[in-house]
């Protein structure tokens, strides 16, 4: 597993001609000077700043921080610490026709090869939300020029990457340079070629799609920063084609990345929004489901409970054929994720038994988010004194999660090591810690 994630403050140093810790201590003390104040910053200060989970400076500090990367100090209590940063800007917006810039905007994005722990600021996901809540996908701008689009060639596109994005987990961790080819293909014919109506708006579908799957893979290697510019991409190419529940999906994928890296309330304003726009049954059930988890871990049982019954309800209505982003959602992910909602409830008795149900109901296809429930039943079991068997079940989860290659899940699994080490000796818990000391030093 990659080092230690980089701090946000560290890439804006990057970014502004490799600044060292020093040399921003240095530049704040002299934005203090220029306003006849002094500042006792050091290097051993920038770097606390710099620690995951240190305390943000003050708004005085940030704002001479602002001063030395010539950011407008209005950000500094619009976005907030670290969201103004270089490096953390806000995303094209919806409504300005510019599709195919956003797209764009994603790519050069991931060529960045940032890795942090920061998505987009609540505030800007939130407007974002917002935007394609009350936005009519009618008064999209399009403009195409150049070679015609064969309608049989798009159908190609549209089979090849549907078989792609249709692999196994174990299989799909190989297909990211394929993925990023048939992206460019895609925007390149959007960007200059020439197509009807109906073809611009298969186009744009399989756009979306295309940027959808590539943002889960980001955010599978905690590529968060890249993970947001993409689905950002998917929310523009949905709203295009004015495919409301594929953008509902898509705001879903921001809002569960949210919940993953523990902020929930952005999770819940984002998920309202979406589901004001949500027709398909299986769809809804989906984002309900993941609206329980953000309110079950602030505490809020009684919306939580509101929300499992919607997404039970919403799923057993279901009889169409859903939304192909959805297609997996099924009773074993409506009865594990309600059992991780108890444990943050702190009812581990009956979690368990959601879980371990769940879990027995999900197919072998779907390894990645097997491993991520059984990380789940290891908690339970844990929380319940079955230590034993609960790092039997994480160690079979880290290995899956290693197998995939799915760095996020590795990383929750590490999450349980600590307690686990308060019981070693007990059957199974040093082989456990064992493999997770070689995972996260690898």
């Amino acid at each position: 597993m990659e080092a230690t994630i980089q701090h946000p403050l560290a890439y804006a140093r990057r970014l502004k001609g490799g600044m060292s810790q020093s040399e921003l201590a240095a530049g704040i003390k002299e934005a203090a000077r220029r306003r006849d104040r002094r500042a006792g910053t050091t290097k051993q200060q920038v770097s606390v700043w710099e620690r995951s989970g240190a305390r943000a400076p003050d708004r005085w500090y940030q704002l001479l921080i602002a001063d030395c990367f010539g950011v407008d100090p209005a950000l500094v209590d619009v976005l907030g610490w670290p969201y103004w940063l270089p490096g953390c800007e806000a995303p094209i917006p919806l409504g300005t026709g510019e599709t195919v810039a956003a797209l764009r905007e994603a790519q050069r994005r991931a060529m960045l090869d940032r890795r942090s722990i920061l998505g987009l600021a609540p505030a800007v996901l939130a407007a974002l939300a917002q935007q394609w809540a009350t936005l009519d996908p009618a008064l999209a701008a399009s403009a195409t020029a150049g070679q015609v689009v064969d309608p049989q060639f798009v159908s190609w596109l549209e089979t090849s990457v549907s078989e792609l994005t249709g692999m196994a987990t174990a299989e799909r961790q190989h297909t990211a340079q394929l993925l990023d080819s048939y992206y460019d293909t895609v925007v390149g014919l959007l960007e200059n070629a020439r197509y009807s109506e109906p073809t611009g708006v298969r186009l744009h579908v399989l756009a979306s799609s295309l940027a959808q799957t590539i943002g889960w893979h980001k955010f599978d290697h905690e590529h968060h920063a890249a993970a947001d510019h993409y689905w950002n991409a998917a929310l523009h190419a949905a709203h295009q084609a004015g495919d409301t529940d594929r953008g509902a999906g898509v705001l879903s994928d921001l809002a569960y990345q949210r919940i993953w890296l523990g902020h929930a309330a952005p999770a819940i304003e984002v998920l309202d929004y979406a589901l004001a726009r949500t027709q398909d049954p299986t769809a809804r059930s989906l984002l309900e489901l993941r609206k329980a988890r953000a309110h079950a871990m602030i505490g809020e049982a009684r919306a939580c409970r509101r929300s499992l019954d919607a997404a039970e309800h919403a799923l057993n209505t279901a009889s169409a054929t859903p939304p192909s982003w959805c297609s997996w959602m099924s009773p074993a992910d409506v009865g594990v994720d309600s059992g991780r909602c108890l444990i943050d409830l702190n009812e581990p008795g009956p979690a368990h038994h959601q879980i371990t149900q769940g879990v027995s109901l999900l197919p072998t296809a779907r390894d990645k988010t097997r491993a991520v429930f059984l990380s789940y039943e290891a908690e339970s079991l844990l929380h319940q004194g079955e230590v034993d068997h609960g790092a039997a079940t994480a160690l079979h989860s880290l290995l899956l999660a290693q197998r995939i290659g799915a760095s996020r899940c590795v990383r929750q699994i590490s999450a349980l090591a600590p307690e686990f080490r308060r019981y070693q000796g007990v059957e199974g818990v040093d082989q456990f810690i064992a493999a997770i000391d070689s995972a996260t030093a690898a």
